[in-house]
């Protein structure tokens, strides 16, 4: 068993960045991590995208889910091992890039990303037949239903579960830049000291930076651009 299960949607720049800082957390203290799913487009299934999200936001929960249901075949056939690098490589290709205006809502779950993040994973590029395989998507909603009987459900992505079965789980932390090393060790101890404590329940503020991704158009140390992010989309971004 893993020291770390962590739940993700590949679409989510929060979870992306969250994943960065779990990776350096992970080569120094040894853990383990299991990276399973968790699908943005599946837990709003039951709101009204046009009323509750930015236009866009329904093509990218989309194909958040479509990279999801390649990663489910690759589990199967490749093992669980795999899936850190594969996430890894859709991440470099989705947030390590700059803003592209000319790209349709939804690019990321394009066969040619998915393809193309199969083949720097080690894993076969023919893979990507399955972005569009509904018969995954039973098993992408009961480890989503899984990550939320952890944390409760109104929350989004990433959820981290430290020790596992027994130990403790969290959404988020929602974070907007990556720690360095030593920042990584000590961000770790003091969000899993406030989330063994048995009371606590939240600690939240609404105004903050963009993620500091190329995605986001940010590079280098460049400040980004501190907002109260829209309400309604916070779910796509944590």
């Amino acid at each position: 068993m893993a020291d770390i299960n962590f739940y993700f949607d590949p679409i989510c720049p929060f979870a992306w960045m969250t994943s960065k800082w779990i990776r350096i957390v992970q080569a120094q203290r040894d853990y383990t991590v299991d990276w399973r799913f968790i699908s943005l487009r599946q837990i709003n299934a039951h709101l009204d995208y046009d009323s509750h999200f930015p236009p866009e936001y329904e093509a990218q929960h989309t194909a958040g889910l479509r990279l999801l249901r390649v990663a489910s075949a690759v589990r199967e056939k490749h093992g669980r091992e795999v899936i850190g690098p594969l996430y890894a490589a859709y991440g470099a290709r989705i947030f390590q890039t700059g803003p592209d205006e000319t790209r349709e809502p939804g690019w990321q779950g394009s066969p040619g990303l998915a393809a193309g993040a199969l083949t720097e994973a080690g894993l076969p590029a023919a893979l990507a037949e399955h972005l569009d395989d509904t018969a995954r998507d039973a098993e992408i909603q009961a480890e989503s239903d899984e990550a939320l009987g952890l944390t409760g459900r109104d929350v989004g992505t990433p959820i981290v579960h430290f020790e596992p079965p027994a130990g403790v789980a969290f959404f988020g932390p929602v974070i907007s830049r990556l720690p360095d090393e030593e920042q990584a060790a000590v961000l770790w101890d003091h969000v899993v000291g406030l989330a063994r404590f048995p009371g606590f329940a939240e600690l939240k503020r609404s105004l903050r930076e963009q993620p500091q991704l190329p995605s986001f158009g940010v590079t280098g140390d460049e400040p980004g651009k501190t907002e109260d992010w829209h309400a309604g989309s916070r779910r796509l971004q944590h």
